[in-house]
């Protein structure tokens, strides 16, 4: 190096020692932008121009003398247009920044250090290469720089910056960036609590921005899939501040509330998330609730996930309703008010779910549900038995009041969320639920009755077919065959049979909800005779061929059980309306002129039941049937537009006996009679009066002839004493050693008197000829659908009981092995050698 270019060198840096400390920190003025630009221009000449490079000159030119000035905007453009100009140069312009920025903050140069934001923002906005990545570094390690210090503008300063960044869309993704400092810096300034309020909300509104710029920056981005994360997810919800989302204060728009900025970037969060990420997203909302005890009340839970459920994408929406099903059963010991209020949630999440696409999750959430139930039903009826032990009588009410909450939370999850799927899924739903329900001769697995008692069976039933009215409701099937299969049937007409009005009662509305396809039943509202049934325009069709097919088939099923459960002995005036509804609707949807014979032989069945009085019914029953009776039959001869032939006897009976009437049996302290004369044919619907007036109409009314009888099977005698399940169990144990002694014990005794009985056979021929007779007339008058039902019901019977013994009296093959077996506390017989085993000719070779 020439002599004159070292000689200047030193005595420009003579002139940088002389430069005297400024007043406001104590240090040397060596870089302010004019001071070096008189000194380089007063002692260096032009061999001296490379001795600091053109980027750090063009740099500190952007910085003037005082801060107050603010950034030169002449000299922003200079090195901008470097900048854009050689894209090499963008690392080490941003390496300086950095180095100025750090020094400035740490000598609390805090004007500087916003002129140097700004032009990074400047730069970074202007600048999109390839060449970027290495400046960004250097400028995330600078907003770290400043989320690091104490002063919150300088935290404000640095988030703004960080967000302008997180709007900036990158052509190639980064390998080696990481944003784990930014969302702890980000959550924690959520959660601020500076002294100052207004600082503490710029701090708070300033973390929720930044989150909402991480979420934007990295959600996207395959390389960033760590920020999914459970421990990170904690940290980007901003829960806290969501939860003050009412707090809102006067003069506070969304941009300055932070509630409301932390409700959009928890709905931006959600509505990124995609399917494998949907888990970890839910998991912190759960967590937050537990951990503040947010379940009861539930407001805000309620407010969370319908947030949840309106932000996220419709093909998610299970993953959601798994993971509160989940978390219900985490907190199935929890107290009954925690349990309830995530039920409840539930039933908002579903609600929302149920309207677009649940995936298959539906049967899941009956499941889960039930079994909650069923717990429900065991935590009350254990703390009424303790209640009925201990002294504590207000705390065991208010425990089991709290279980029924619970209850009626989930029948209510359950009839929504069924009422709100279509149809197809909806007669699924209805058939699961069918299945669950304690009924006799149908195994229930999940819904273990046998230690809970009569008392929690019960409790069960009704639940259950409450929720059943709810699915049911709005239920309209184009054939009630697809409607009400047998598997759904026959379980719901042998609870029909129990002894509990309410269960029946129950039955029949679920009835109601399946057959009336026309919404008619508010104008069947409250049992009377009905002057003029065309003034209340019922609305029906045409009874198509698979509905007669359907009758034809269960018809008889149908009749029985009206005609059985009529004759139950706590019927009350609800019961009694609701099978006169039943009636109305059969006749208005379902009945043709076959139909109609049939319902009539059914009402005039009931009335000689009443009459004649073989089980010493009580004569309030006895009365609402015949009134019962008589204001069906009043429907019916006016719906098939012939009414003659009930209006005398209703006449008579509104003077002579108004006690068989809806309108005064079925009103507070009417008199009854002590007994109904059957002499009194006036006052009873004759069957040869019918049979007369249904002559002209061209209906068949010979069969009217013929009384009907219901075919009681052994399930209506067994279920209508049983209102829970019993498990029967028929053993049949053949041991080849006891079988003389058996025999021995069955032989009767030979006697002259039973040789005379079995010589002498005159009276049973006759009584073998009349039981013929019987037989024969029985087929010849009564219907085919009569007589099928009556063989099916004895053949099912027999088929039943073979396969019972068949089951337990066939022995397996014998097998070679010669070794003698015993299963079940039964000893086997040996087994037989192959070489003594008989084999057929053909099998022998």
């Amino acid at each position: 190096m020439p002599s004159f270019c070292v000689t200047v060198r030193r005595g420009i840096l003579r002139r940088y020692r002389q430069v005297p400390r400024t007043e406001a920190d104590g240090t040397f003025n060596y870089n302010r932008g004019s001071n070096r630009r008189g000194l380089l221009s007063a002692g260096v000449c032009g061999c001296c121009g490379p001795l600091r490079p053109r980027y750090k000159r063009l740099v500190d030119n952007i910085f003037p003398e005082d801060p107050k000035d603010g950034l030169s905007k002449s000299d922003m453009e200079k090195l901008t247009f470097y900048a854009v100009s050689a894209p090499e140069k963008l690392d080490r312009i941003g390496a300086y920044l950095a180095e100025r920025l750090s020094r400035d903050v740490v000598r609390h140069r805090y004007g500087y250090v916003v002129i140097a934001m700004e032009a990074l923002d400047q730069l970074l906005m202007a600048c999109h290469s390839q060449s970027i990545k290495p400046f960004v570094e250097s400028f995330l390690h600078m907003v770290a720089k400043l989320l690091e210090s104490r002063e919150p503008d300088l935290q404000v300063l640095g988030t703004n910056s960080f967000v302008k960044f997180a709007n900036i869309e990158e052509d190639t993704p980064s390998y080696h960036r990481r944003y784990d400092f930014f969302v702890s810096q980000f959550s924690a300034m959520c959660h601020s609590t500076h002294e100052d309020s207004e600082t503490r909300t710029r701090i708070r509104v300033a973390g929720i921005k930044g989150l909402q710029g991480v979420v934007r920056k990295t959600v996207n981005d395959e390389l960033q899939a760590i920020i999914w994360e459970p421990q990170h997810m904690d940290k980007l919800i901003p829960l806290h501040a969501v939860q003050h989302a009412g707090q809102r204060r006067a003069g506070q728009d969304g941009e300055e509330n932070p509630a409301v900025l932390a409700e959009n970037c928890f709905r931006e969060l959600l509505g990124r998330a995609a399917y494998g990420n949907m888990n970890n997203a839910v998991r912190p909302v759960l967590v937050h609730l537990d951990n503040h005890h947010l379940w009861d009340p539930n407001d805000f839970a309620v407010s969370c996930f319908r947030i949840i459920m309106y932000s996220i994408q419709a093909q998610h929406s299970h993953h959601v309703i798994q993971q509160v099903l989940n978390h219900l059963d985490t907190n199935n010991k929890s107290t009954p008010r925690v349990r309830a209020g995530i039920v409840q949630v539930l039933l908002e999440t579903v609600a929302i779910a149920a309207k677009g696409s649940v995936g298959p999750t539906v049967l899941e959430v009956f499941n889960t549900l039930l079994k909650h139930l069923r717990m429900s039903v065991d935590f009350e009826l254990g703390e009424s038995s303790r209640r009925n032990s201990a002294c504590s009588v207000s705390s065991g009410r208010g425990k089991e009041s709290e279980e029924r909450i619970v209850q009626n939370a989930i029948i209510q999850t359950i009839g929504f969320f069924g009422g709100n799927l279509p149809d197809y899924q909806r007669a699924e739903v209805m058939m699961f639920i069918m299945g669950k329900v304690p009924v006799y001769g149908t195994p229930c697995h999940t819904l273990d009755t046998v230690k809970i008692g009569h008392r929690g069976t019960k409790r069960i039933q009704t639940m259950l077919l409450s929720s059943l009215i709810m699915v049911t409701s709005g239920f309209k099937s184009k054939s009630m065959s697809a409607a009400l299969p047998p598997s759904f049937l026959d379980p719901l007409f042998s609870i029909s049979l129990m002894e509990d009005s309410e269960l029946r009662q129950l039955v029949l509305e679920i009835l109601h909800n399946i057959i009336d396809r026309h919404d008619n039943r508010a104008k069947l509202r409250g049992i009377r005779i009905i002057p003029n049934v065309a003034a209340l325009k019922f609305k029906r069709e045409k009874i198509s061929k698979q509905d007669v097919a359907f009758m034809k088939k269960h018809g008889q099923q149908l009749y029985r059980h009206i005609y059985l459960g009529c004759k139950e002995e706590d019927n009350n005036h609800k019961n009694f309306e609701l099978l006169f509804t039943t009636l109305a609707i059969v006749t208005i949807e379902l009945a043709n002129e076959e139909v109609v014979i049939d319902l009539i032989r059914l009402s005039v069945a009931l009335q000689e039941m009443c009459l004649m009085n073989e089980e010493n019914m009580p004569m309030t029953i006895r009365c609402g049937i015949m009134a019962s009776v008589a204001a069906y039959l009043n429907f019916l001869s006016q719906m098939i537009a012939n009414p003659p032939f009930c209006q005398h006897v209703i006449e008579m009976r509104s003077v002579e006996a108004p006690f068989l009437l809806p309108e005064h049996i079925f009103r507070d302290k009417c008199p009854l009679p002590e007994s109904l004369d059957k002499e009194d044919k006036h006052l009873y619907f004759q069957t040869g009066d019918i049979a007369e007036c249904l002559a002209g109409p061209g209906y068949n009314a010979e069969r009217l002839s013929i009384p009907y009888i219901p075919q009681v099977t052994d399930e209506d005698r067994l279920t209508r004493r049983k209102s829970f399940v019993d498990t029967i169990s028929l053993q049949v144990d053949i041991m080849s050693n006891s079988l003389p002694d058996k025999q021995s014990q069955l032989a009767e005794e030979i006697t002259f008197a039973t040789l005379k009985k079995a010589i002498d056979t005159t009276g049973l021929e006759e009584q073998e000829r009349e039981k013929r007779r019987q037989v024969m007339e029985k087929f010849q008058k009564a219907p085919f659908e009569e007589i099928a039902a009556h063989c099916e019901s004895k053949a099912n019977m027999l088929h039943n009981r073979l396969a019972q013994i068949f089951e337990l009296t066939i022995r397996p093959p014998p097998s070679p092995s010669g070794v003698v077996s015993i299963s079940a506390g039964l000893t086997q017989h040996p087994s037989v050698p192959v070489y003594e085993m008989k084999f057929p000719d053909l099998c022998v070779y």
